[in-house]
């Protein structure tokens, strides 16, 4: 044989093809022989035309990462296409040793997870029997990793069929069609800007979480770039609360009216005291202003009438949908993105599956041309051309390195109203679908116009030249709805702005008119602590610093919780003794790395990495060469504190040794102080003041592994078959209901609902509990 080339065939057995040495004819021979050694069979697979023209009759494949996503896909895909789901990341690194070579210029040691083994093999044999490859994964750089890692772990059996990379950002007909049309490479900088974080979160979180269990003695303890910034910044806002002390200061008002008879009054606020903010800190104070402003006169000295225009806030991104959710509809970041991914991936409306809203892991607010034609053209015909701006609005995305080809979280088409798709949602995607179709709807319409009024009035002594005193009032009143008629922005829940009057509540006035004072209206205030993050402020802070990206925001506020860190309580963030203890030993002894600014430059760090202007592996060598030295300064210099658990004050039914509350992944717990001797457990009894309806126990607040508040009795015990299992999900009121005597639980805003007839009762209505 001449010119013999070692090769593989296409189900990767070694062979060797060249042409024979009498007459030239091509010859083929199987079997491996040393040329073999070291060769990529993906790189040297021969393919015979009989090959080729067989593999052309083959289905084509397309891999994306969910069984639902795979559904609503191949629906649009037809039959030429073979639809198959990775069930998320198919090779990892291993979750029982770091799994980076740090010697090596931090080469990852990926594996396939045994979870994940047959996943592989289904999808290998898949591959086997298609003629072209399609990598759909999500548009993000976690999408993009996932779509490299799934040809690295098909290398064998893709051979020598070509892989596509094809991204959309919302499941629809058109935008499947596009994405199909124009496929593309598999990016590797955002690959690389990924696999640079993963490398990165491995590094802190596998030193800095067994140095954490050595040190504190407490297994399930752990250590992260973001959470544990997280984490801080909620010890930190408890300590600022705690060290908050009250000041007590004074506002005035006075009731003025016109010289009429039918006299009309209005409140205005006093504004400056001989050209100074009021600064009063007494009642002696105020009571002294007061007393000169009852002799005063009182004479207009301006007065301006004019329009404000009120602009819609832009569509939603991750972090804006977590917050509005958390504040209208009281979702936790995890459960909107969950019944996000719902509406993204594909509901049913009756003739198949069909993606209802474009993907839900965005920092960018831009909209595409065609969505925002569309949206003009509803907006026209449900409420007028009145309603529409003149120009499509364009917004600018405020969060740092925001991906700016990307588009807001949006309808994939706003024909489909909430109302219309009301028999196809289950009530939670309903209501976040109808959150997200109104704030895009209203972001596409004209501004809301409110007709304003300021008044300025000077008061002071007749006899005195000058006049002192400076009051102000104004008031506003709507003249158009504009995006009103669709949504307001919830506020915030820690924003307390100051009612503004209506327009109509000030008479008209003018300039150098002499009013009469009817009453004065001194009020003590005191100053308030910063409050306690909610889930929502949270990510809205992390955003703001540049910490973590859409991804993130949601598993942070999960792991901060499940690790005993931080607790919600009445939807506040609150800081456990564990997470005190821990982020105190973090930032005395990591105070370069536990920090906002640090965090918030790795993360510009990786986005370099993405747009291609930094290489990852010096990055990561910028970063660990000072983290190794303080790692190991920490290591010798860290004391060993001991957690004591704090008792009870009852005694272990079973061993006679006193019970402790102990913190746990989902909780805290009571358990024997005698452990691991003695394995006695307790749930914490949170009781409510309501009776069972069932054998008359105690109802108490529980918490499913998820962390899902939900009450049931407290003589329910796991295993017993005879133990009362009752529960339900919304909390139970002390008050029978008013019509058969049942158990009233909350229901919908400011209103009862008995469990055993169903009656719906006002909350207002009920008689005080007793």
């Amino acid at each position: 044989m001449q010119d013999p080339q070692p090769v593989f065939t296409s189900n990767g057995s070694p062979a060797t093809r060249g042409t024979c040495s009498v007459c030239g004819a091509k010859m083929f021979k199987m079997g491996r022989t040393p040329a073999h050694e070291g060769l990529d069979p993906a790189e040297h697979t021969f393919v015979s035309k009989s090959k080729k023209a067989d593999l052309a009759t083959k289905p084509k494949m397309v891999i994306v990462e969910s069984p639902a996503k795979a559904r609503t896909v191949g629906r649009f895909l037809g039959k030429k296409y073979r639809v198959r789901a990775s069930v998320g990341h198919v090779r990892d690194l291993p979750s029982n040793r770091m799994g980076v070579d740090i010697e090596n210029d931090f080469e990852p040691r990926y594996i396939v997870p045994a979870k994940r083994k047959d996943v592989v093999r289904k999808l290998r044999a898949d591959v086997k029997n298609s003629s072209e490859v399609y990598l759909a994964t999500d548009p993000d750089r976690e999408g993009e990793a996932i779509a490299w890692h799934l040809a690295q772990a098909l290398k064998s059996a893709i051979g020598k069929r070509p892989v596509h990379r094809v991204e959309f950002h919302e499941i629809t007909n058109d935008a499947i069609e596009h994405a199909f049309a124009h496929p593309r490479e598999i990016d590797m900088q955002r690959v690389e800007a990924q696999q640079a974080r993963r490398i990165l979160d491995r590094l802190v979180g596998y030193t800095l979480s067994p140095l954490l269990r050595d040190k504190l003695g407490r297994r399930g303890l752990s250590g992260g770039r973001v959470q544990s910034v997280a984490v801080r910044l909620v010890v930190e806002r408890e300590r600022e609360i705690e060290a908050f002390v009250p000041v007590e200061y004074w506002s005035i008002e006075a009731e003025l009216a016109k010289q009429e008879k039918k006299r009309r009054s209005f409140i205005a606020k006093l504004h400056r005291i001989r050209g100074e903010e009021p600064d009063l800190h007494s009642e002696a104070e105020a009571q002294a202003i007061v007393t000169e402003l009852e002799k005063a006169v009182y004479s207009v000295s301006k007065v301006k009438e004019g329009q404000r225009r009120r602009k819609p806030a832009p569509p939603f991104t991750t972090s804006t949908m977590q917050q509005e959710a958390s504040r209208r509809l009281r979702f936790t970041a995890r459960r909107a993105m969950r019944v996000a991914q719902q509406l993204y991936e594909g509901i049913d409306l009756g003739d198949g599956p069909t993606g209802l809203i474009t993907y839900m892991r965005t920092d960018s607010v831009n909209v595409a041309a065609q969505a925002q034609a569309e949206a003009r053209e509803f907006i026209k015909s449900k409420y007028g051309n009145r309603f529409v701006p003149d120009k499509p609005p364009q917004y600018k995305t405020k969060s740092k390195g925001a991906q700016e080809a990307h588009e807001a979280i949006r309808p994939t088409s706003v024909m489909r109203t909430p109302a219309s798709l009301k028999p196809h949602l289950d009530r939670n995607q309903y209501r976040l679908y109808s959150l997200i179709w109104k704030r895009f709807v209203a972001s596409q319409m004209a501004a809301a116009v409110y007709d304003t009024i300021a008044v300025e009035i000077l008061a002071g002594l007749p006899s005195v030249e000058g006049k002192p005193y400076l009051f102000r009032a104004s008031g506003s009143t709507l003249r158009f709805k504009g995006f009103l008629a669709v949504y307001e922005e919830a506020k915030d829940e820690d924003t307390q702005a100051e009612q503004e009057r209506k327009r109509e509540e000030i008479p008209p006035l003018t300039v150098n008119e002499i009013l009469d004072l009817v009453q004065l209206l001194p009020e003590q205030h005191f100053t308030q602590p910063p409050p306690r993050y909610s889930e929502a402020t949270l990510v809205k802070a992390l955003e703001e610093y540049g910490i973590g990206r859409p991804s993130t925001y949601a598993p942070t506020m999960s792991t901060i919780q499940q690790r005993g860190y931080v607790e919600r309580r009445a939807g506040r963030l609150y800081p456990t003794s564990t997470g005190i203890t821990v982020n105190d030993l973090l930032v005395e002894y990591f105070p370069a790395h536990i920090n906002v600014d640090f965090t918030a430059q790795m993360e510009e760090e990786l986005d370099q990495v993405a747009r291609g202007e930094q290489e990852w592996v010096p990055m990561l060598h910028e970063f660990y060469t000072p983290f190794s030295a303080t790692l190991e300064r920490a290591r010798k210099e860290m004391p060993v504190v001991e957690m004591r658990s704090e008792p009870t004050g009852e005694m272990c039914p079973e061993c006679g040794h006193p019970l402790v509350y102990k913190q746990g992944r989902y909780g805290k717990f009571i358990g024997c102080s005698n452990f691991p001797n003695c394995r006695h457990l307790e749930p914490i009894l949170n009781k409510i003041g309501v009776k069972c309806p069932r054998c008359g126990g105690d109802l108490v607040e529980k918490r499913t592994r998820r962390g899902r508040t939900f009450y049931g009795c407290a003589n329910y015990k796991k295993g017993s078959p005879n133990s009362c299992d009752f529960a339900v999900w919304k909390r139970p009121l002390p008050q029978p209901c008013p019509a058969c005597g049942g158990l009233l639980t909350e229901a919908r805003k400011g209103w009862a609902k008995c469990i055993a007839c169903g009656a719906e009762t006002a909350i207002a209505d009920l008689p005080p509990a007793t």
